[in-house]
């Protein structure tokens, strides 16, 4: 599929990934691109086809029309609402909401977002197989300090960053719906929650989210 400017956006991703932060954000602005679809975090298949393009074999992974690569999902976020300013959805440089949308964009990519790489293999941070349990539990119980700390700092309005929907918005709304799950979100940040459920609700990405990211019975936790 062609990208607006005229190349091809390859987007190494997964449904219910933080890939779909990235998708929902090309899908708002109207930017075609061509899916190569794969759960890398347990597909050995998946994990070989992004090699060649990021040797971390991780999603989601940008190719852009240029051939440069692009990872890091909040990198991604900004690079592409700096590139393509007309969509609305990143505070441009000068702009008085810059500095916390990069702040918080940050915030929730390395205090949050880092740390359900643990998860699935407990050795990765020293931890023996027989503890996964307790550490997955100590890890949900930072991630839920972490959207509590950021909660308290923040003073919304119709969305986070004020009257406009940006990168952050989709990026937590995303990165929300991952284990400890939404209902202990609602309670950690109250402040947050009506604006992660008006995401969800955004008309422009209803048949988006049933693709990517549906909202089956209990999805929720």
């Amino acid at each position: 599929m062609a990208a607006r400017s005229g190349g091809t956006i390859t987007v190494y991703g997964a449904a219910a990934s933080g890939s779909v932060a990235v998708e929902a954000a090309l899908t708002l602005m109207g930017i075609r691109y061509r899916l190569v679809e794969g759960a890398t975090w347990q597909d050995e298949a998946a994990r070989t086809r992004v090699e060649p393009a990021n040797p971390m074999r991780q999603v989601p992974t940008l190719v852009l029309p240029s051939g440069d690569v692009m990872t890091e999902s909040a990198a991604i976020l900004i690079w592409l609402g700096d590139a393509h300013p007309e969509a609305g959805l990143a505070p441009a440089p000068g702009d008085l909401r810059r500095a916390q949308f990069l702040r918080w964009m940050v915030y929730v990519a390395t205090a949050i977002y880092a740390l359900h790489w643990i998860k699935p293999d407990p050795a990765r941070v020293g931890a023996p197989p027989a503890l996964r349990e307790v550490v997955v539990d100590a890890v949900h119980d930072r991630i839920a300090e972490c959207w509590a700390i950021m909660d308290r700092q923040m003073t919304p309005g119709r969305w986070l960053l004020g009257d406009r929907l940006t990168m952050l918005d989709l990026y937590v709304a995303v990165v929300s719906r991952f284990g400890p799950w939404r209902r202990r979100f609602y309670a950690a940040a109250p402040r947050m929650t009506p604006i992660v459920r008006r995401v969800d609700a955004e008309p422009r990405l209803a048949d988006f989210w049933r693709r990517r990211f549906p909202f089956a019975d209990g999805w929720e936790g």
